[in-house]
Order: structure tokens, then C-alpha cells, then sequence
């Protein structure tokens, strides 16, 4: 069974900071490359960034130089750090394992995820 609990999403203004977490399992968290993804109303769910065992990070364009990756191994957490947040950074925000050759999410099972408002 998956276990991913997200935590960290609240209201921000524009250009505020937020800082996102994700505890997993450690099973999952040691073997994985882990991801952070995000879900706007009426949108498909999009792949924000990803970080791999060895500090690999990928970003998506639309989030290059305003959010930053991390993990704690010894935590079995990842996190996003995000600055400079723009509106159209609202969405509900999810991490999940990371199958890195295929570019998808290692799991079909998802956490309740942790929203993210921007707004003035």
C-alpha cells in the first residue's frame, strides 16, 4: 500500500514563498526517484519536478528558477520549495514515486495531496 502524506499548501499572494513536504514510506522512498506533481480544476494532473536517488533534479519549464527539489533520506522526505508563486501555480499539489526511464509516476495510488492557493 502507498503511503504518501503531503502537507505544507495554504494561501499565499503573489510572489510568496511556500514550502511543501511529502513523507513516504521508506520502502518506497529509498528505492525511488521521488516527484512532486500538481492538479488544477479541470486540468490534467502535470509533473512539477523530480529528484532521483543521487540528487538528480528535473523541472518542469513553467517552474525553472521559482521551485526547488530536496530529500531527506534519512527522513524518507521530500519537499518542494517554491518562491515567487504566480496564480496559476493553484492546483492541488501530490508526490509520488517517479519511474525515471519512463517519465511517469512509479504508482497508480495517490496521497490526499495539500492545496495551494495564490491569491491576492
Amino acid at each position: 500500500q502507498v503511503q504518501l502524506v503531503e502537507s505544507g499548501g495554504g494561501l499565499v499572494q503573489p510572489g510568496g514563498s511556500l514550502r511543501l513536504s511529502c513523507a513516504a514510506s521508506r520502502t518506497m522512498f529509498s528505492r525511488n526517484a521521488m516527484g512532486w506533481y500538481r492538479q488544477a480544476p479541470g486540468k490534467q494532473r502535470e509533473v512539477v519536478a523530480a529528484i532521483t536517488t543521487g540528487g538528480i533534479r528535473h523541472y518542469a519549464d513553467f517552474v525553472k528558477g521559482r521551485f526547488t527539489i530536496s530529500r531527506d533520506n534519512a527522513e524518507n522526505t521530500v519537499y518542494l520549495q517554491m518562491s515567487s508563486l504566480k496564480p496559476e501555480d493553484t492546483a492541488v499539489y501530490y508526490c509520488n514515486a517517479v519511474d525515471w526511464d519512463r517519465a511517469r509516476p512509479a504508482y497508480d495510488d495517490w496521497g490526499q495531496g495539500t492545496q495551494v492557493t495564490v491569491s491576492s
